[in-house]
């Protein structure tokens, strides 16, 4: 379920930056994720990949790849690029 959470907070980012610079499609976006976890089990980039995919349904991020990588520190995400059109 935490998993829901973070991709949940990281969609509504995506979509204001979207909003702010007048992107009418979200089609690529870039995740770096450190070591995140919560009630012992940590987010892998496959489950956050899959609620991403899930939650963007309707939306402007509709179809969008999302690229999630692992990286160094606890606890964090970075929106390393948003593309779109």
């Amino acid at each position: 379920m935490h998993d829901l959470h973070l991709a949940d907070k990281v969609i509504k980012q995506i979509l204001e930056f979207a909003d702010k610079n007048n992107l009418k499609k979200i089609t690529k976006v870039l995740i770096k994720i450190g070591v995140i976890s919560e009630h012992g089990q940590e987010i892998t980039e496959d489950n956050l990949s899959f609620n991403l995919k899930l939650l963007s349904a309707g939306t402007k991020a509709d179809g969008a790849v999302f690229e999630i990588t692992k990286t160094v520190g606890d606890g964090r995400y970075v929106i390393d690029e948003i593309e779109g059109e």
